[in-house]
């Protein structure tokens, strides 16, 4: 019985992973709204985390954030978030992030994910949907130093905070992002 709601729990996260991304943009203005303050909000707390994100963020291209992703795994894992593509520092659009894994996998998490777009290359890249990581995105944990030593590969820097949860994890997947532009 338990092996049977784990596998069903695997999969229900793989497929609202896989389809969330037809729902990029909030539908509603509150929605908007509301996913606005939080990425500004979660923006602030990096900042004060890292004061040294701040001159990366401001010479960058622009940076996406995603305040809320939520993870989970059970052998076969998923994740999802939604964020905010950020250009001159004015929101640009909206943007999803949706993830799947498999491997040796258990838990479920929370953290906020920052990427920085150190080109405009990199940026129009991310915004045409031609823009995936193909295995575990090599992230740095935010902490105070981090942006000032901030490794990009291919004209990005990943960055998370805050993560929330118990995760064991040593498994193979790939994030693939989706945007819209602002209306």
């Amino acid at each position: 019985m338990l092996t049977r709601r784990a596998g069903f729990l695997a999969c229900w996260i793989v497929a609202v992973a896989a389809f969330a991304g037809c729902t990029t943009a909030p539908k509603t203005e509150e929605g908007k709204t509301t996913l606005q303050s939080d990425a500004d909000m979660a923006l602030s707390r990096a900042k004060a985390e890292d004061p040294s994100l701040t001159p990366l963020l401001d010479n960058s291209a622009g940076y996406a954030v995603f305040p809320k992703v939520g993870k989970g795994a059970v052998g076969v894992g998923g994740a999802y978030g939604k964020g905010i593509l950020y250009q001159n520092g004015t929101p640009a659009g909206y943007c999803d992030l949706s993830q799947a894994s498999v491997g040796l996998a258990l838990g479920g998490q929370t953290y906020t994910e920052v990427i920085v777009f150190k080109t405009p290359e990199a940026i129009d890249r991310f915004k045409r949907g031609q823009f995936a990581f193909d295995a575990q995105a090599t992230a740095v944990a935010l902490k105070s130093g981090a942006g000032e030593n901030a490794k990009f590969e291919h004209g990005v820097a990943v960055f998370t905070l805050g993560e929330k949860g118990l995760m064991a994890e040593a498994s193979v997947g790939g994030q693939k992002f989706d945007y819209r532009p602002k209306e």
